[in-house]
């Protein structure tokens, strides 16, 4: 069989998932400025509420993601009530935010691991029962297609959030400057809550995909983290599209190096190209 069709749509999904990382990277770093590191974790946070709800407790599978989505962001929302605006308030620097946010991510996968132990886990019930769809001489199966259509439907409903409401509008506001958009009346500390809300919702949807196709375990969150970052970096940071651009280029990048080679060198290409391009052109592929 050819390997070109396969190593293609390897390059797709992988794209696909990045995207829903980067795309909720992007939203929280382009209104907050800072890197949010217990962002990563709340990919676990999902994976693992869905199988302590759906495994573990029985309940449909389609409710127990609605309840993996939900805790998600609800955890991302408390991280920047608790922690994160207090640290604002007092003109933290970005180093400070960032050492809080490598306590979180810590502390998150902490717990995780004492309640559900460090065991890798699966949340597909039987993975013989997915549908298999061969397109051109490749094979996708029906969670990846599910999530290279949910990747594509989160970008254009942000999109569209941020172009066409209110709320995008004070989000793109408060991107621009925040203390004019408190001078005008914009209630910023509510949006920047409903954004990381958003943010970490999409963080634990992407959690849930990636458990239903290869599992999960307490430190899945840092590696998801990295590729959605550097997704978001070569595309352009805080913007919507070029996370998304980035989050393919970057598949193709990983997938097509290794094609000769061991598939260990995937993560060193990744942060190769990332050097290049910080280097080069630190700005991304599409400016903010």
């Amino acid at each position: 069989m050819d390997i070109l069709p396969q190593l293609i749509l390897n390059s797709i999904i992988a794209g696909a998932i990045y995207t829903m990382v980067a795309l909720g990277f992007n939203l929280i770093y382009g209104t907050v400025k800072f890197f949010d590191l217990g962002y990563g974790a709340l990919t676990a946070v999902g994976g693992y509420a869905v199988f302590y709800f759906s495994k573990m407790l029985g309940l449909p599978v389609l409710l127990a993601v609605l309840l993996g989505v939900l805790i998600a962001g609800l955890v991302g929302f408390l991280a920047e009530k608790l922690v994160y605006v207090k640290l604002r308030q007092k003109k933290a620097s970005g180093m400070v935010l960032l050492v809080a946010a490598l306590g979180i991510f810590t502390m998150i996968q902490a717990i995780i691991a004492i309640f559900f132990t460090s065991q890798f886990q699966t949340l597909s019930v039987n993975a013989g029962d997915q549908r298999v769809f061969d397109i051109f001489g490749g094979v996708i199966t029906e969670i990846q297609a599910i999530i290279l259509v949910t990747g594509f439907v989160i970008m254009l409903v942000l999109a569209w959030v941020l172009k066409k409401t209110r709320f995008g509008k004070a989000v793109r506001a408060i991107s621009d400057d925040e203390e004019v958009s408190k001078v005008v009346g914009i209630n910023t500390t509510k949006i920047i809550g409903k954004v990381f809300f958003i943010g970490s919702a999409i963080a634990g949807l992407a959690g849930i995909l990636v458990g239903f196709d290869t599992g999960i375990e307490p430190t899945m969150g840092m590696s998801l983290l990295l590729k959605g970052v550097i997704a978001s970096i070569i595309g352009g940071i805080g913007n919507i599209y070029g996370g998304v651009l980035g989050a393919f280029f970057l598949g193709f990048i990983e997938n097509f190096g290794i094609w000769k080679i061991s598939g260990e060198w995937k993560d060193a290409i990744a942060f190769t190209v990332l050097l290049v391009f910080l280097i080069w052109r630190p700005e991304g592929i599409l400016k903010k």
